[in-house]
């Protein structure tokens, strides 16, 4: 017979909000990088900057000076 201890050990930690806040802020630099201005990017959701990141070359390209 088991201790029960197995179920509790598969158990995946919650996602925190400020692991979020980090990802979200690190993103943002990523695209300040790739030369997305900055008052773009305070207007973007987290969305819009996930899918930008997806495809860094066309970024890239499309912001281009």
């Amino acid at each position: 017979m088991g201790s029960g201890r197995a179920k509790d050990e598969l158990t995946s930690s919650a996602k925190k909000p400020r692991e979020r806040r980090r990802r979200e802020k690190n993103q943002r630099k990523r695209l300040l990088l790739l030369g997305v201005p900055e008052d773009v990017i305070k207007k973007m959701n987290t969305k819009c900057v996930r899918e930008l990141l997806s495809r860094p070359a066309k970024v890239k390209q499309q912001y281009a000076v």
